[in-house]
C-alpha cells in the first residue's frame, strides 16, 4: 500500500487570487512504512512573495527567481504521486492549489477521492482539541523543533510521523511484519517442536503418596 505524506507553500490562500505553488514537499510510506523516497520542488510562483506569506515560509521572490516554472515540474510530480493515497493536513487547502496550477497547463485535475484528510482525522479523534501540526506534534511527542518556518518537505515529513500515530502507531505494523517471512503468510510464525516432558513419579514421590492415602478413610485414590 502506497501513501504519500504531502504539503505546499504558497504566496497566499487562493489560487483564484492570483496565488502560486512555491514548494512542494513528498514523503513516501509503503505498508504506513516511510521509504526515504522523498521529493521536494521549489517552484518560481513568476510574482512577488507578499511579506505575510514570506513570514510563515521565509521563501522570498530572489530565491525563487531562479526555479523551475511549474511547468517544467508538473509531470515529475503527477509521475510521483501517481495512484498513492496523499495524506494532506487541511487537504482541501493543496488540492486547490495544486489543481489550479494543473488546470493552468491543462492537465487533468487530482480527485479529492485519492486524499486523506488528517486535520478532519484528528477532530475526529480528539474532538475539540487543536489538530493543527504542532499541536498534534506536541500531543504525540513528535519532535518538532526545527519547524522554526514551515517548509513543505519538513512538514510532510512531520505529517507522516503524525499520520502514523492517528491511525495507531507503527508497532502493529512492525509486529506484522516480524509475524511475515518468505513462504509465509500474515500472522503465521514456523512453529518450534519440543521433546515431551517426563511425567512419571519419582520413588520418593510414590512413597509420599502412599503415606498420605493411609491417613485418609476411604480414599478415591486408592481404590
Amino acid at each position: 500500500m502506497r501513501e504519500i505524506a504531502l504539503d505546499t507553500e504558497t504566496t497566499g490562500l487562493d489560487p483564484a487570487s492570483g496565488h502560486r505553488v512555491v514548494e512542494i514537499g513528498c514523503v513516501e510510506m509503503v505498508n504506513h512504512m516511510p521509504t526515504g523516497n522523498n521529493k521536494q520542488w521549489y517552484v518560481n510562483p513568476e510574482r512577488d512573495m507578499p511579506e505575510e506569506a514570506f513570514a510563515v515560509h521565509g521563501l522570498s521572490e530572489e530565491f525563487l527567481s531562479d526555479k523551475p516554472l511549474f511547468a517544467a515540474i508538473a509531470d515529475d510530480f503527477v509521475d510521483f504521486i501517481g495512484d498513492a493515497t496523499l495524506i494532506i493536513h487541511n487537504a482541501e487547502f493543496d488540492m486547490k492549489f495544486l489543481n489550479a496550477e494543473l488546470d493552468r497547463l491543462g492537465k487533468p485535475a487530482l480527485p479529492m477521492e485519492q486524499t486523506v484528510d488528517t486535520v478532519r482525522m484528528a477532530r475526529q479523534k480528539f474532538p475539540g482539541a487543536q489538530a493543527n501540526l504542532d499541536a498534534l506534534c506536541r500531543r504525540f511527542g513528535i519532535d518538532n523543533s526545527g519547524r522554526d518556518l514551515h517548509g513543505a518537505l519538513l512538514d510532510a515529513r512531520l505529517l507522516a510521523e503524525v499520520y502514523l500515530e492517528l491511525i495507531g502507531g507503527r508497532q502493529p505494523d512492525l509486529e506484522l511484519a516480524a509475524l511475515s517471512g518468505p513462504g509465509q503468510q500474515s500472522g503465521e510464525q514456523e512453529r518450534r517442536h519440543f521433546a515431551p516432558r517426563p511425567h512419571a513419579p519419582t520413588p520418593d514421590e510414590e512413597a509420599a503418596h502412599r503415606a498420605f492415602l493411609e491417613k485418609l478413610e476411604g480414599p478415591l485414590w486408592g481404590a
